[in-house]
């Protein structure tokens, strides 16, 4: 990152080292993604491993494809904690995990899964990663990505009708309709429980650039 000081020296064998645990919360498309872009890219490679929140919605394999679309992928019932939890707890063992995948097309789990090796840097990263408190017990930092509600909607719009195969009326409908109150009921008041706030989402290059540090200087440490 431009104006950043010259990275610190980290060890060349990350095993048995304590592992540090970071969560990233925030609206979607709040600039989450971009903000542990930036983080990776500050940190050597190989030092860190992405664990996405969206990898870890529940397993609807028994359900109608009826049923399927009818679910509400904003509201804490729609993820298995009890495995992220679990695969978090593993990687900070120092183990490895099969990372499950998910198709917002077929709003299924996907028989594929992704092998993540334990690395000194975990993110957790999704809109409700502050929300569950057996979660955040593992947090070593707690991170809130905010953005204005306006933009928000702005790349909903950009992102779903391109990836997810739906229509500009579609995403503002499903904005309006669960975005919204889902946002305002459950992902906001987690804001509560950061430590850090990044206001003005991914285009905050200084707010990002401070946070990069901080974990720079919290891995070195190590």
């Amino acid at each position: 990152m431009s104006g950043m000081t010259k990275k610190p020296e980290y060890p060349k064998e990350p095993m048995g080292k304590k592992v540090t645990i970071i969560g990233i919360a925030g609206g979607t498309g709040s600039g989450k993604s971009t903000v542990v872009r930036k983080i990776v890219e500050a940190l050597p490679p190989d030092y860190v491993a992405v664990v996405p929140l969206d990898s870890y919605y529940n397993d609807t394999s028994e359900m109608t494809e009826e049923e399927r679309r009818a679910i509400n992928f904003d509201h804490p019932d729609a993820f298995d904690w009890r495995l992220l939890h679990k695969q978090v707890q593993t990687l900070r063992e120092g183990l490895p995990i099969e990372q499950p995948t998910y198709s917002y097309l077929l709003c299924n789990r996907l028989p594929e899964t992704i092998h993540v090796e334990p690395k000194p840097v975990i993110i957790i990263e999704g809109i409700m990663t502050l929300l569950n408190k057996k979660l955040r017990d593992l947090m070593d930092l707690k991170v809130y990505v905010d953005c204005d509600p306006d933009e928000r909607l702005i790349r909903n719009i950009q992102r779903d009708t391109i990836d997810r195969g739906r229509t500009v009326q579609m995403v503002v409908d499903r904005y309006l309709n669960i975005l919204k109150p889902m946002h305002e009921q459950f992902i906001e008041p987690t804001k509560r429980h950061a430590d850090i706030i990044i206001p003005q989402g991914g285009d905050n290059a200084k707010g990002i650039g401070i946070l990069c540090r901080y974990i720079e200087a919290l891995v070195g440490e190590e």
